[in-house]
């Protein structure tokens, strides 16, 4: 096994422009990132790209390849990789492996996705597509009452007010206020959450990560070409990857208040990497509700069950807490356009261990856990990152 090191980051800014298309901010995206890594397009290998939904509500399949010619990457290896939401995790641990593995010693990763082109209805249904649509989306169930089933069994099997997952959506609208690539710039209270609509209760609106659009590309290479890129700055190594899968359906689940998945992947990366949760500096996780954050943050090793919301309450999730979540708004502020979040997470984590990240910086962060999961974590997809001098 290799080493494998981010070398470049790209990022376009979360929207809602609905005249945009993905060869546009995909290869946009492509070209940021290598400019970051100061590598010609030439010395790429191949490119990896993320995406979810391109194929039912864009007519558009093959993404790979199109976005490769528009970067300039024509005639290079590209492919696209569909795990839903997940999308942009996968397609990092693929290329991942192929570098360590010795194939390949350049790889470009997207996470692209369009989301705003369509009808809200239809992307609902089309996003539902992730759930399973046999048993839960053909019957009518969305992310949204799925998501609703599992936050009314939080609170009522640990007597959790709704109160207090509010601090989770202060935390991510503050840390978005610092990223000029978020999508929703606008600070909230505990009071503005609470006033907030009910969509399904108990989901409130500030519960929710809004439909956006979104491009971000990463370059991972080999050792021997990072330290030719490496540019004078820190370096950022993949010191861990795991990934593993739960049952789609809710219903098939021995506990649905328990994410095996994201257990098993946080597991696997941790001890490839060495490291244990205390060592870890800050947690992008996929905070695409609340309650999804909460249990995250449980299933993950940081809280016991039942006691992860409290997390929030006791100030640990922020900034200058003991472990730093969404620091760059996360899903909920930031955006979360699906098959490309999981691409942002591992940009957004890299700046912090670089030392690039703003007023948004970690104080002396050095490792990064970065988790991005398909559907209700049918799919968990976890990356550490490490600071190297």
């Amino acid at each position: 096994m290799r080493d494998v090191y981010i070398v470049g980051v790209g990022q376009v800014p979360v929207n809602k422009d609905s005249a945009l298309s993905s060869r546009q901010i995909g290869s946009d995206a492509v070209r940021l990132a290598l400019v970051d890594a100061g590598l010609p397009q030439e010395r790429v290998d191949a490119l990896y790209v993320g995406n979810m939904l391109s194929g039912i509500v864009s007519q558009q399949q093959q993404l790979g390849g199109l976005i490769a010619e528009y970067a300039g990457l024509e005639g290079t290896e590209a492919v696209t990789i569909e795990a839903a939401c997940a999308a942009g995790g996968a397609a990092t641990r693929m290329a991942y492996q192929a570098i360590a593995g010795g194939l390949q010693d350049v790889i470009v990763v997207c996470g692209v996705e369009l989301m705003t082109h369509v009808d809200r209805q239809v992307m609902t249904r089309a996003l539902a597509t992730a759930a399973d649509w046999e048993i839960e989306g053909a019957k009518g169930e969305s992310f949204l009452t799925l998501s609703s089933k599992l936050m009314s069994a939080y609170m009522s099997t640990y007597d959790v007010a709704a109160k207090e997952f509010a601090p989770f959506a202060v935390t991510a609208h503050g840390n978005a206020l610092g990223n000029p690539n978020a999508l929703l710039h606008k600070a909230i209270d505990v009071d503005t959450y609470m006033e907030s609509r009910a969509i399904v209760d108990p989901i409130r609106l500030l519960d929710c990560s809004p439909l956006c659009n979104g491009a971000a590309a990463l370059v991972l290479a080999s050792g021997d070409v990072a330290r030719m890129a490496a540019q004078g700055r820190p370096s950022v190594r993949i010191a861990g990857s795991g990934a593993a899968t739960a049952p789609l359906a809710l219903s098939r689940r021995p506990d649905p208040l328990r994410l095996d998945a994201v257990a098993r992947s946080t597991r696997v990366a941790l001890e490839q990497a060495g490291v244990v949760q205390d060592d870890v500096d800050l947690f992008e996780l996929h905070d695409a509700y609340t309650i999804v954050t909460v249990l995250s943050l449980e299933a993950s090793g940081f809280a016991a069950p039942g006691k992860g919301v409290h997390l929030a309450n006791e100030g640990q999730i922020r900034r200058d807490g003991a472990l730093p979540i969404s620091t760059m708004g996360g899903l909920k502020a930031r955006g979360h356009p699906v098959g490309a979040t999981g691409v942002y997470q591992l940009a957004e984590a890299c700046l912090q261990l670089r030392g690039d990240a703003g007023r948004n910086q970690v104080p002396d962060a050095e490792v990064a856990l970065v988790q991005n999961l398909g559907g209700i974590a049918a799919t968990a997809v976890t990356h550490v990152l490490l600071r190297e001098s």
